[in-house]
């Protein structure tokens, strides 16, 4: 048992001592995890407090939802720092602001919430972590040491290694050009990471991918998806993205002989693949699927249009989602998921058509960023689908929601991984401009609100990496689907915060298209949107979630 030892506030000349001679005050996890509980039961009181209505209670289910995206973190966080002393600094001053975040939340409208201004932490223990002085030196910590690696065994390790090696010699002198001038992927990049086997993650090994045949290895993915995604979001990171949907979808609901023909192809990367899953009209809300397969000799015709379906043009095989029950209650158990199969076109626009009259066109999308593969609004018009590629068969019509929703578990993680690897390019580049540039007579990186910029991105990303791997862990369990929704809940919205920080502290040429974080910047808007936007999953998803959880 931890006792409490009085005020913790320490003086403020002895903290200043420790400041210079670097022994930073510490509250310990028996310290901090009574105030971590007492903010869970106010979560859970307010949830209690509310209609239950998804509709109606919108705005305080968002607020929730990431207040609980930020405690788990801070629980992840504080539990990692037990085992890694190099994250001790870090989890000080990141557990004390994400307390006094979620405090302040309920403290602006506590009535709201239903509680009491009374039930609130009491943050002034928590003060020396939030002082000037502690966060100007979290600054000069990361500046001296750069980040933390993240704790990995030897396998995983070398993992590591390879892509980043991979990511610094082969992706990031392709980036920029990719981008600015909307590039497909070049075979540079796409032909190595084929024969690496990183379309085979999500894969076991008996169809030739590299997950073990007998356990989940999340981590595995987390790991290439995160050293990746520092070369390049588009061009790079969110290469495994499909195959990791189409590959757990597969395994879920696929027959044995749909295995067989898909999975070795997948893993390989012989076969690219895309997921047609969003509407113009539905976006985020995958129940109200309107595009039509209609039963007919040896398949099913797909009738209707899809939108923000990436690498469509290049990918050998579509994941497409589609209503093959038009009357049935609920409504996403009238829906059924298809394997289509396509040529591979590098243009930005493509139409196929079918020997049977079908037709299927494609146009993509100008984006903000995140380019590389392209996004593509898509037309089916009578195209035809063999019976053997309704993923389950005849025993998968009506399955398809729950088989996509299996698939995209696994895509929430890896776009959490996505952030955390965009967010670490970030400070990486802003770690080195701001010491090499100098203003005022000194560099950028000595004055201490820069410090304070660096301190709070070095956490973030600390955080999003940790908590990534947490659920990493959960998921290969068979656990962690709310979690997963949590961890891109987090780390997206941290990387939209990481990167717009990287372009300030590079003044005037962040916002320069010559400069890498002005792309960092533009990738990290879509992570927060793809995947299942944010309010989705905050409302609908973690939401909903809370409110099962607190009432029952």
């Amino acid at each position: 048992m931890c006792p409490h030892k009085g005020e913790l506030k320490a003086k403020a000349p002895l903290f200043l001592t420790r400041l210079k001679t670097g022994i930073l005050p510490r509250m310990t996890t028996c310290q901090f995890t009574p105030v971590l509980d007492q903010i869970d039961t106010l979560i859970k009181k307010s949830c209690i407090f509310l209609k239950g209505d998804l509709d109606e209670d919108q705005i305080e289910l968002y607020s929730l939802s990431f207040s609980q995206a930020e405690l788990l973190a801070a629980r992840t966080v504080l539990a990692s720092s037990e085992k890694n002393s190099n994250l001790s600094k870090i989890a000080n001053y990141f557990v004390a602001d994400v307390i006094t975040s979620i405090t302040q939340k309920f403290a602006v409208r506590p009535k709201t919430f239903g509680l009491q201004a009374s039930e609130l932490p009491d943050l002034e223990r928590l003060q020396d972590f939030l002082s000037p002085a502690y966060i100007s030196a979290l600054g000069q910590h990361f500046l001296d040491n750069g980040l933390p690696e993240s704790d990995v065994d030897e396998e995983k390790r070398i993992m590591r290694d390879t892509f980043r090696t991979f990511a610094e010699e082969v992706v990031m002198p392709l980036a920029e050009d990719i981008h600015r001038k909307d590039l497909l992927v070049p075979d540079e990049i796409l032909e190595p990471l084929k024969r690496m086997g990183v379309f085979g993650l999500s894969i076991p090994e008996r169809f030739g991918g590299l997950k073990p045949d007998t356990q989940e290895d999340s981590m595995g993915m987390v790991v290439v998806t995160e050293e990746l995604s520092r070369g390049s979001l588009g061009a790079a990171g969110s290469l495994i993205t499909r195959p990791e949907i189409m590959a757990r979808a597969l395994m879920e609901g696929g027959t044995e002989e749909q295995q067989a023909k898909w999975l070795p192809a997948i893993a390989s990367g012989d076969t690219l693949c895309a997921v047609s899953v969003t509407e113009p009209n539905t976006g985020s809300d995958v129940a109200s699927v309107a595009l039509r397969a209609t039963k007919t000799e040896g398949g099913w015709l797909l009738n209707g249009g899809k939108t923000w379906c990436t690498y469509a043009g290049a990918a050998g095989a579509l994941l497409v989602l589609a209503r093959t029950d038009k009357d049935i209650k609920p409504a996403h158990k009238g829906l059924s998921l298809f394997i289509v199969e396509k040529p591979a076109y590098k243009g930005h626009d493509f139409e196929y058509e079918q020997e049977q009259g079908g037709r299927m066109t494609g146009r993509s999308i100008p984006t903000l960023g995140y380019r590389g593969m392209h996004s593509y609004e898509m037309f089916y018009d009578n195209f035809f689908v063999p019976d053997d590629c309704l993923i389950g068969c005849e025993a998968g019509i009506g399955k398809g929601f729950y088989f996509t929703m299996r698939g995209f578990m696994g895509g929430r993680l890896q776009t959490a991984a996505r952030a955390c690897g965009l967010m670490r390019a970030a400070f990486e580049e802003s770690k080195s401009y701001t010491q090499d540039r100098k203003v005022f007579g000194r560099s950028v990186a000595s004055y201490p609100l820069s410090l304070a910029k660096l301190a709070r991105m070095g956490a973030l990303i600390s955080a999003s990496r940790e908590f990534t791997a947490h659920v990493a862990g959960l998921m290969d369990q068979g656990l962690g689907q709310m979690e997963a929704s949590l961890v891109k809940l987090f780390s997206c919205r941290a990387a939209e915060w990481v990167t717009r920080e990287g372009v300030q502290l590079h003044g005037g040429m962040g916002y320069a298209e010559e400069v890498a974080v002005s792309r960092y910047f533009a990738d990290a808007r879509v992570l927060s949107i793809f995947e299942g936007a944010e309010e989705t999953l905050a409302i609908r998803v973690v939401g909903k979630s809370l409110i099962d959880q607190a009432r029952n």
